[in-house]
């Protein structure tokens, strides 16, 4: 199904419904239980093996290459040991319990079998169906991965794969526009809709004063101010990055159609938002801090 009218940015708020619900299992108990039951304690070597599973026992090169923003030395500490306590097919169905518990936690079982849910399953692999695999590493791993029979976990499979295809997209806008890894963070917070500079310096290994450093040659290049916020052209700059970004990610939604990205997204938002009102994400999370 395709369409000439659908609005450029609905596949960015389709994107977000979905990745809302994608993004919320890195901060879940069930999968710390989880991967700690493996051995992978650490709350970095956990993430880095669950995000990367999918690529196989890969080093820290590949890690730190498709997630971008993390730091290499930080990712190093954990990747390659993590495959020596855990495979990653181990991790892959560990996270796969992890998730099944968790969205049962946040949605409960009626929401679980739903003839919302299973429809909102269909749409997304529906969208995934064009998604070219070429220059996209972290979207290709995870669709040679089996689709799950539930439609809870089909859902919540469709959605990892939109996410990846988008991510994987966004590193290319990002390097266009000349921002490095630690950049794109400092700038994403001044947005007001990254996450904090607490949360971001927790989980991607820079030092407060990398931060620091990173936010000068931003002043520098006259993309922040001397507070720390986004000057007019850093404003520009980002909103082109997110205008690169939804060019790139066009494909699954133009395939879905005006009325199925509309409907997808209802049905996304509509989780989300159960999820986020059952407190599936830390309260300061996001914002400038």
């Amino acid at each position: 199904m395709t369409t000439a009218a659908l609005d450029p940015r609905a596949g960015r708020r389709c994107h977000n419904a979905l990745n809302t619900l994608h993004s919320m299992h890195y901060f879940a108990p069930e999968l710390g239980a989880e991967a700690g039951a493996l051995g992978i304690t650490h709350p970095k070597a956990v993430n880095f093996a669950v995000r990367a599973a999918a690529l196989g026992a890969v080093g820290p090169g590949t890690v730190a290459a498709t997630f971008y923003n993390y730091k290499y030395e930080a990712v190093a500490r954990h990747v390659p040991a993590v495959w020596r306590t855990a495979s990653p097919e181990q991790v892959l169905a560990a996270r796969a319990r992890a998730v099944d518990a968790m969205l049962r936690r946040l949605l409960g079982e009626e929401a679980l079998a739903s003839a919302e849910m299973a429809e909102a399953a269909r749409l997304a692999l529906r969208a995934t169906e064009v998604c070219e695999r070429h220059a996209r590493p972290l979207f290709a791993a995870h669709a040679d991965l089996p689709v799950p029979g539930e439609p809870h976990m089909a859902y919540f499979h469709a959605a990892t794969l939109l996410r990846e295809y988008r991510g994987d997209g966004h590193l290319a806008a990002l390097l266009s526009a000349g921002l490095d890894g630690l950049e794109a963070l400092v700038t994403h917070t001044a947005t007001g809709r990254g996450f904090t500079p607490k949360w971001q310096l927790m989980t991607r290994g820079w030092s407060e004063e990398e931060w620091e450093a990173a936010r000068e040659r931003l002043r520098g290049r006259g993309l922040l101010d001397d507070s720390g916020e986004l000057t007019e052209e850093g404003v520009a700059l980002r909103a082109s990055v997110e205008a690169d970004t939804d060019r790139l990610d066009r494909a699954p939604y133009a395939h879905l159609g005006a009325d199925g990205v509309a409907r997808l997204t209802e049905l996304g938002s509509g989780f989300a938002r159960t999820a986020l009102a059952a407190g599936a994400f830390p309260a300061d999370l996001i914002g400038k801090g």
